[in-house]
């Protein structure tokens, strides 16, 4: 079943020369881009993206990280593609996703991680609403 899911290629990810290597992983398995941009988000994009960890003691240090420098923002799509980009990305921490995974291979610690990637459909519309329009 074709569908669509946000992922967000984060700081750490630009930083470190690793975008090319992230979207090979994602083609590699069918998955298509059909909508990219580079940004720097805003404190005001972050607090509603992240809105349900607004309250988190670890909030502020994710939001410096998320605001040190530009993402690349991603619409994939595919058969199945939240399911897909979940698998390829791993779980949120590095020390516990699965070698083979992004966050796994690539992933330094439970914060810079690399990779935000939609946890469902419902997400994924919203999240791509937010940023795409």
């Amino acid at each position: 079943m074709a569908e669509q899911t946000l992922v967000i290629i984060k700081p750490d990810g630009l930083s470190r020369r690793l975008v090319g290597r992230i979207i090979q992983r994602f083609e590699d398995k069918q998955l298509q881009i059909s909508s990219i941009k580079k940004e720097t988000l805003t404190q005001t994009q972050l607090r509603e993206h992240y809105h349900q960890l607004v309250e988190q003691p670890f909030f502020p240090r994710l939001v410096s990280y998320m605001t040190e420098g530009p993402v690349l923002l991603l619409v994939l799509k595919g058969d199945n593609a939240v399911l897909q980009t979940r698998k390829i990305v791993g779980a949120t921490d590095p020390m516990e996703a699965e070698m083979g995974t992004l966050r796994g291979d690539l992933g330094m610690d439970k914060t810079r991680n690399l990779i935000h990637a939609s946890d469902s459909v419902d997400s994924a519309a919203e999240e791509i609403t937010r940023f795409f329009g």
